[in-house]
């Protein structure tokens, strides 16, 4: 294979232009609007019970972060995206490997909360690459009735690329300051009449996070087709595999407490690094969707859906323990894995249908789910600790341990779920709904079953067609956890509980072209705690009260913006006698204030050129329920241009963007007691040929 350094890469794209110029090959100016569909917001969702209506009609806080947002920022990462929705933050981990984390201090299920065209749900336990996605959906709170035992974090859904009535041919290539480079290729046809419709994107690269040993490779190959059988009967399909290859930044476990007190050390280098390059993070995954929709005449269609994702992943996690934090010195824990391997079948029948006259319509769901869910635990070693120093680290010696076979699991959640969104004239709607749970979880060292009614209901209000005014209930069963690698009980497996959600709020798109939202509300949600005898347990409840504001879309004809706010209070309000000095404290990683604020502007006296900037600010975070320290708030800033022009009657975007661009060393993450930094300073240059 052949490797280039940013600089090689960049001068070679350099010298092209310069070669295209001397053959007399112009380049004309393009002028970008930003209104071609590809705009800062969306018109529909499609998560939930929710599928395809207008925001406006969903009575929850939903974020959409549209394929235009992802391109003007070059983000290659859930949090990448995410982080454009305010209330989320990195948990635990630092995301050299995947991103873990949460949203308003809940953490964000990394087997059920993740979702594929609304319907799949797939396992983030490597990073979901967003070459071929069209856009991320983040709907809020519990989201039950639909998805069955989810934490009330929110849903995060991933809407693919599709074939268009417009051929799609690019060619798209990046390289960073720290070495990475990548390419990708995406191609878009219909077909048959216009019947069928393939989009199928490719992209490889290698990986350099900047980070000192964290480096190895990626890919990516998928397919999206679609098949209009004839006018009652749809088909679509998705399949993707993606793999990747990196070593894997050590974290930080909390020191010891004094008095009831944590001191935490300085923030390291951004670069550092604890583990060795040979402790590796190697995973891949599969994911196939195939949906079927079937019109059984003017007022009722039929869908049907199966799917089925796959993940696997070799490991060698770290952690420093016992740190002294004068000196530094403490041990490396370094754990092995091999072959575990995760999966999801999911299985899904639905009817939607209309019912009635006049002023008063029913748009009815009636929907059966069952997702089996199973996880081999793969084959362990014993963990090994060797010396480390967290101001002056010590590059660890490769090790290879004995191995021992591992223990297999697995969930089954059905339900049957029946939802009325009822329409009383133009003004109002009443949404009900309630969803029958059937719920096992077998691993073998616990054994759990549930069965539970969840109803849900909301009202909506339209004093104009284009402001909505809500209000909305939801109760949902949640799964509360597995006791991590960490923990004395690691692998054991929680009872599932209640979670219950209130919330009130606006949507409008009185503005033009930006749709604004704000929210009240209220999450109430059983409490995972840690014992004295470092035992991962459920004790007690939390609660989550807040305020949500956000606005996304078309300011003018020149600059688009997206922007959001959380401003939170969390509380555990109950507690067990294991963890009865965490009453009244706030949850471990829960920040009281998160903002977000992305902006492009489109320069009028230089047609195609645009400039963008970004700022994310993330306040202070207890380290741990009992609030022995905190993390500090921390902003970063996020700078980039694009400039879109003609090569030879092509279109060919040419781009930079700057992430941390002060290249602030900040605790990013913390929970399950470890902490971790921030990424470095990145500069990506890109380009992108449209043939």
């Amino acid at each position: 294979m052949i490797r280039k350094t940013p600089v090689a890469a960049a001068a070679a794209l350099l010298l092209a232009a310069n070669a295209a110029s001397a053959q007399g090959v112009t380049l004309d100016d393009v002028q970008v609007t930003g209104r071609d569909g590809r705009g800062f917001n969306s018109r529909t969702v499609q998560v939930g019970a929710f599928r395809d209506l207008d925001p406006l009609d969903v009575p929850l806080t939903n974020n959409v972060v549209t394929r235009e947002v992802i391109d003007a920022q070059g983000a290659r990462t859930v949090y990448g995206a995410l982080r454009n929705t305010a209330g989320v933050t990195r948990s635990q981990l630092s995301g050299s490997t995947y991103d873990n984390i949460s949203i308003r201090g809940i953490l964000v299920e990394n087997r059920g909360n993740y979702r594929l065209n609304g319907s799949l749900p797939i396992i983030n336990l490597i990073d979901i690459p967003l070459e071929n996605k069209q856009r991320v959906e983040v709907l809020k709170g519990a989201s039950s009735l639909y998805y069955g035992l989810v934490p009330p974090s929110g849903i995060v859904n991933f809407v693919t690329k599709r074939a268009t009535a417009e051929p799609v041919t690019s060619i798209a290539t990046s390289v960073t300051d720290h070495g990475a480079v990548d390419v990708h290729a995406d191609v878009g046809r219909r077909f048959a009449d216009g019947t069928m419709g393939l989009r199928i994107n490719a992209a490889a690269g290698r990986e350099d996070a900047g980070i000192d040993r964290v480096k190895g490779d990626r890919s990516l190959a998928s397919l999206a087709y679609d098949w209009r059988v004839s006018d009652i009967l749809n088909i679509r399909a998705d399949l993707e595999h993606y793999r990747k290859d990196i070593g894997e930044q050590a974290a930080i476990a909390l020191p010891a407490a004094a008095n009831g007190v944590i001191t935490l050390p300085p923030v390291p280098d951004n670069k550092r690094n604890l583990a060795g390059e040979w402790q590796r993070y190697d995973a891949q995954a599969t994911n196939m969707l195939l949906r079927g929709d079937l019109s059984l005449g003017d007022a009722w269609s039929l869908t049907l859906e199966t799917g089925r994702a796959e993940t696997e992943r070799d490991r060698r996690f770290s952690q420093l323990n016992g740190l002294d934090v004068a000196s530094g010195a403490g041990n490396l824990a370094i754990f092995f894995a091999n072959g575990q391997r995760y999966t999801n079948t999911n299985h899904r029948v639905e009817a939607l249908g209309r019912l009635g006259t006049g002023a008063i319509q029913h748009e009815l769901t009636i929907g059966y789910t069952h997702n089996q869910r199973e996880a081999y635990s793969g084959d362990s070693a014993t963990t090994v600790n060797v010396p480390q120093n967290l101001y002056a680290p010590i590059v660890p010696a490769e090790i290879t341990p004995s191995f021992r076979p591992g223990a297999n699991s697995a969930i089954r959640d059905k339900g049957v779920y029946l939802f009325d969104r009822v329409l009383l004239g133009d003004q109002w709607q009443v949404l009900a709904g309630v969803r029958a749970a059937d719920y096992s979880n077998v691993s073998p060292t616990s054994r759990y079953g549930a069965k539970k009614t969840s109803p849900n209901l909301s009202i909506l209000y339209k004093p104009r067609p284009h402001t909505t005014v809500y209000a909305s209930y939801l109760e949902g069963l949640e799964e509360t956890g597995t006791a991590p690698a960490n923990r004395a009980n690691s692998g054991e497996i929680l009872p599932p509980a209640v979670n219950k959600q209130k919330e009130i709020g606006v949507k409008t798109r009185a503005f033009g072209g930006v749709l604004a939202q704000a929210a009240l509300f209220q999450i109430d949600r059983p409490q995972t705690s840690v014992d004295a005898g470092n035992r991962f347990i459920l004790g007690g409840k939390s609660r989550y009260r807040g305020l949500e504001a956000s606005a996304s879309g078309e300011i003018g004809r020149d600059f688009s913006a997206i922007a959001s706010l959380v401003l939170l209070d969390a509380e555990i309000v109950t507690v067990g006698t294991a963890n009865a000095g965490e009453l009244g404290r706030t949850p471990e990683n829960t920040p009281r204030k998160t903002i977000s604020l992305f902006g492009e502007y489109r320069l009028p006296a230089v047609a195609g050129l645009s400039i963008n900037a970004g700022a994310y600010h993330v306040g202070r975070r207890a380290v741990n329920n009992l609030n022995q320290a905190w993390v500090d708030a921390y902003t970063t800033l996020s700078l980039g241009a694009r400039y879109v022009t003609k090569l030879q009657g092509r279109t060919v975007t040419l781009q930079a963007n700057l992430d941390n661009a002060t290249d602030k060393d900040y605790w990013a993450t913390a929970g399950n007691g470890l902490i971790g930094t921030g990424a470095p300073r990145t500069l990506r240059l890109a380009a992108r040929f449209d043939l």
